[in-house]
């Protein structure tokens, strides 16, 4: 018997926070069928709730500095509130939703990031992904639902790249599943002009993908999704999906990686 099919969706902090676009988007993610895991951020929400208890937020090259009292804020906003909340709205919508972090089940192991150039403080990268007990949930028919913290074997809990999350559990999962990986966000996709939001790359293999880069069309923040990507797929991920918060809709364009 062939490998059953497993669909695991990141969604962004910006889409977390436009309330509309949410609950259109955890409606389509519950009624899509088969096994599949969330992975949600939730950044900005971070740095406002930080903001309000007078921590300030230092950010270097658009990455955050995760210091003690980040990691305090990251975990009540990420694992607290945006967790169970979303995973509170899946189960009004008859979506049996289970909310966990990196430490629950020691599902993602991690190791504090050296310091080379920067100290950025309390994050993760992960190590292992306990395959066997992701397993063993979707098994009862729950769909996880992981903010982007993980733990080390010590303890330590650490702030994590959402999209890393993702792409790391596909990676993982696809020697059990064939594993499909959605990135969800902002735009409608890999855009060949930022400024127009209809011109979508429909596809983008690797040699397309060296074609935009030596044409600079791939904008900053955009170039760490793709390199995930494409190490995803070398790691046994069959497909992976970029694209906004109507990505399940039937009409809506998105942009596909392949190999």
């Amino acid at each position: 018997m062939g490998k059953q099919d497993l669909s695991i969706v990141k969604i962004g902090g910006k889409l977390i926070e436009n309330e509309e676009r949410l609950s259109s988007f955890l409606r389509d993610f519950a009624a899509l069928k088969g096994p599949k895991i969330l992975v949600h951020g939730g950044g900005n929400m971070a740095t406002e709730m930080a903001s309000k208890l007078g921590f300030a937020t230092q950010m270097i090259d658009g990455r955050r500095i995760t210091d003690a009292n980040s990691l305090k804020v990251i975990v009540m906003t990420y694992g607290g509130l945006i967790n169970k909340s979303i995973v509170a709205r899946l189960q009004a919508l008859g979506a049996n939703a289970i909310g966990l972090c990196g430490a629950d089940g020691k599902s993602i192991i991690s190791k504090k990031r050296a310091v080379k150039e920067i100290d950025y403080g309390f994050v993760g990268d992960i190590e292992t992904v306990n395959v066997s007990f992701i397993n063993s949930l979707l098994g009862q028919e729950c769909i996880p639902v992981f903010s982007a913290i993980s733990a080390t074997l010590e303890g330590q809990l650490l702030n994590t790249n959402g999209d890393s999350v993702a792409a790391e559990i596909s990676k993982a999962m696809s020697s059990v599943y064939n594993t499909r990986l959605y990135f969800c966000f902002e735009k409608a996709g890999v855009l060949a002009n930022p400024q127009d939001e209809n011109s979508v790359i429909a596809e983008i293999d690797k040699d397309k993908y060296k074609q935009l880069l030596e044409n600079k069309v791939i904008s900053e923040g955009m170039l760490p999704k793709l390199h995930n990507c494409f190490e995803a797929l070398e790691h046994g991920v069959n497909e992976i999906f970029l694209g906004n918060a109507d990505i399940f809709k039937p009409d809506n364009s998105c942009t596909k990686i392949t190999r």
